[in-house]
């Protein structure tokens, strides 16, 4: 595998793993991980406000089921990408461009996620 199919595959699982764990995390105990202290205790990060103009309520059941099947899914094409299969790098793309919503850093990650698949050395093939 490419060293820049390996750096996808991490930021991958770094993103979708934390969307997994987090989206878990609040359907078995009620709320999302949050700072406990500071000015922004308690408080979403700046996501909150974006699917709030979506329509959707942050800390609603649909919402936490969207981070932990997003991640979930993600993960398993992460699997899948690693192992070579040609149709993972369109898996990939697509829930790097389905995280972009999950600001600031799952923006970041997301974007950096898609160019490195838009290079040459991993465009459109499997690894």
């Amino acid at each position: 595998m490419h060293w820049l199919a390996w750096v996808v595959v991490v930021l991958a699982c770094i993103e979708a793993g934390w969307l997994a764990f987090d989206g878990g995390r609040a359907l078995v105990l009620g709320d999302y991980v949050t700072p406990g202290t500071g000015p922004h205790a308690g408080q979403l990060g700046p996501w909150a406000g974006l699917v709030s103009a979506a329509g959707i309520e942050p800390r609603s059941t649909l919402m936490k089921s969207v981070h932990l099947v997003l991640g979930v899914a993600w993960l398993a094409v992460v699997v899948c990408f690693a192992l070579g299969w040609r149709w993972a790098w369109w898996g990939m793309f697509a829930c790097a461009a389905l995280g972009l919503w999950y600001l600031p850093f799952g923006t970041l990650l997301s974007i950096v996620q898609i160019i490195l698949l838009l290079l040459p050395a991993l465009r459109g093939s499997g690894t």
